[in-house]
């Protein structure tokens, strides 16, 4: 980190200064900034210009997953105090999503929804279809009392991790884990179950825990949820929050230095005659893309570990008429064309239905993750386009390519870390990187195999914890 004079900040530089500096848009770091606000602290979002520009269903999670009262997402929305009027927009689904396999179509929500058509499409009999889904709901309930009441995280002045008025854990009332009709399926049922698996976690390798797949895949059983307007996103509600508490977001089109001056720490745009500092500083980016993107202007700090195996999403949409999508389609699908092969590519996609601001159309986005080594991309959006079409022919004449903007330098969601060795959920996070000035960051990586939850509770709990270690 590049040290600044106090004196030399004075004559030639405009120092602007909050308490808390956060470097990057992405969920986590959106949540612990609503955190800190609420806290009464002066707190600055840093966003690059690029990750700004994104679509706002490109930025949306694919699955909101815990939106039930008493999940993840409504006891983290409610410690965000959102307003109830802002809560009901967000309207429970029957259905979760779709799982699309070469010969089959299955609708994940309700239990008993799911096993129904898991017998109607042969990939299991009635008996062990009702094993399965009843098995995953109880391990889904069970690691998720285990997720509300782990500290998650751990700061330097919070020995145990638990933010202000958090009570200690309690011993889940379930067994932990999967059951034995999830943890060892039958071959019928792989495809179904793994297709999930990658596509809800934020992890560059599926190497994912039992404890971590039993909420991934039980957390589809309670349903699913979505907005009806199109004005409306989760993201955006929680911008619409921030904004109320007196937060501030500024646009970085351009390089910058990780600056310090004396105990405080911030960020020094290029070509600006201005400083932001924070008496914290929170890194919220993907860390391989942050140290190239540091080193590649002057270098990255010292303090910066090593950068760990980087894999990145890549999206592509179609707009058309909403009454072109087929009959019975439902708003988030998950895609698998070649079982046997791997889940990448065009292979596998994650898409979702979103309505546009104006007019009748809808806009499908489909997400994937771009395979290992040097790919095509521009084939690869072309056959993600053509897989698009194929599930819905009569909208092939109707329907028009989006324009994809300049993917995000720093600032990038899409872009998939994997966990330190031995790290991952269910070990608790490090936040601190560095005591003075002090620096921390939320890496997403280490609860990547919870997805979307993982999200949510890495955001708050860094937020208390940051909150409760500053003087």
């Amino acid at each position: 980190m590049r040290e600044v004079a106090a004196s030399n900040a004075r004559a030639r530089l405009r120092a602007r200064r909050w308490d808390v500096v956060v470097l990057g848009s992405a969920l986590p770091g959106l949540i612990a900034a609503v955190r800190l606000a609420m806290g009464r602290l002066r707190v600055l979002i840093v966003e690059e210009e690029a990750a700004a520009r994104q679509p706002a269903a490109v930025r949306e999670p694919f699955f909101l997953a815990g939106s039930q009262s008493g999940g993840v997402l409504d006891a983290c929305l409610r410690a965000l105090a959102l307003p109830l009027i802002d809560r009901r927009r967000l309207a429970s689904e029957p259905i979760a999503y779709q799982v699309l396999l070469p010969e089959a179509r299955i609708d994940v929500g309700s239990p008993a929804r799911t096993a129904e058509e898991l017998v109607a499409w042969g990939l299991a009999k009635p008996e062990v279809a009702r094993a399965l889904v009843r098995g995953l709901t109880e391990a889904a309930a069970g690691e998720r009392e285990a997720l509300l009441d782990a500290p998650i995280v751990r700061a330097l002045r919070m020995g145990s991790g638990l933010g202000r008025g958090a009570a200690a854990p309690r011993a889940p009332r379930h067994a932990r884990g999967l059951p034995p009709d999830v943890s060892q399926p039958a071959a019928e049922l792989v495809p179904w179950l793994e297709a999930q698996v990658r596509a809800l976690v934020n992890v560059a390798t599926p190497v994912v825990p039992p404890e971590a797949r039993a909420r991934l895949l039980g957390g589809a059983l309670e349903g699913g949820a979505g907005f009806e307007s199109a004005e409306e996103t989760l993201v955006g509600l929680l911008r619409r929050r921030f904004h109320a508490l007196h937060g501030e977001i500024r646009l970085l089109p351009g390089r910058f230095d990780l600056v310090a001056v004396g105990d405080m720490a911030g960020v020094a745009p290029a070509m600006s005659d201005e400083i932001w500092f924070g008496r914290a500083l929170i890194l919220n980016t993907p860390l391989g893309p942050l140290t190239d993107w540091l080193a590649s202007s002057g270098g990255a700090p010292d303090f910066l570990p090593d950068p760990p195996h980087l894999r990145r999403r890549a999206w592509s949409a179609l707009r058309m008429p909403r009454e072109a999508l087929p009959e019975g389609m439902a708003r988030r699908l998950v895609r698998v064309l070649d079982p046997a092969q791997p889940l990448d590519g065009a292979n596998l996609l994650r898409i979702a239905v979103a309505p546009e601001k104006s007019g009748r159309d809808v806009q499908v986005v489909a997400t994937y993750l771009l395979p290992e080594g040097d790919a095509d991309e521009a084939a690869l959006d072309a056959a993600v386009a053509e897989s698009l079409l194929e599930l819905m022919p009569f909208a092939r004449d109707r329907a028009r390519r989006a324009t994809i903007p300049p993917r995000p330098k720093w600032d990038d969601e899409l872009a998939l870390e994997d966990p330190v060795a031995g790290g991952g959920w269910p070990s608790e996070v490090n936040l601190r990187v560095l005591s003075k000035p002090p620096v921390y960051r939320l890496p997403r990586e280490e609860v990547g195999v919870l997805g979307f939850e993982g999200d949510c509770l890495l955001g708050w709990r860094a937020g208390d914890a940051v909150l409760a270690d500053l003087p």
